[in-house]
């Protein structure tokens, strides 16, 4: 009997390329989630989307936020935008910033949320994702490169 292994990634990181960022404020963040895999392409659940969306809004001013005080803004944005009313329970909201969390965009103190140190995004981008993330997934991959051309190296002839 062979050792089981859970094919559990140790870290995850998905990127997309889309055309070049155009103007309209929710569209950009939405088109950033979709680039870095926060959002599905087709995910009509983009709640998401206006979970960072609040947060940036609140890093003007240096705002933490409680995930209820998120929930409220994230409803009152869908709201004024005529966006249907998905995915904005208290434990989707949780969920969201917890992904959010994990990609190292902000962070929580206190039960409250801001933009990872009040960083712009770019530094943070580069910072944590760049060479935080991407890097490590990067090397693995390498590993994994260059064990695969060891096992599967042509038979030299005698």
């Amino acid at each position: 009997m062979g050792k089981i292994t859970k094919d559990t990634p140790l870290a995850e990181l998905t990127l997309r390329r889309y055309e070049k960022p155009a103007v309209g404020d929710r569209e950009l963040v939405r088109k950033f989630c979709l680039s870095v895999g926060l959002l599905q392409p087709g995910d009509s659940r983009d709640v998401v989307v206006d979970v960072f969306h609040v947060l940036l809004h609140a890093r003007r001013d240096r705002e933490e936020l409680h995930s209820e005080e998120i929930k409220n803004k994230v409803m009152d944005m869908r709201k004024k935008q005529s966006l249907p009313m998905l995915g904005i329970a208290a434990s989707n909201i949780r969920r969201q910033l917890k992904r959010l969390k994990d990609l190292h965009l902000i962070e929580t103190n206190a039960n409250l949320y801001r933009i990872t140190e009040f960083n712009s995004i770019s530094e943070i981008f580069e910072e944590k994702v760049e060479n935080f993330i991407l890097k490590s997934v990067l090397s693995r991959v390498k590993d994994y490169v260059q064990r695969i051309d060891e096992e599967f190296k042509e038979k030299k002839e005698e």
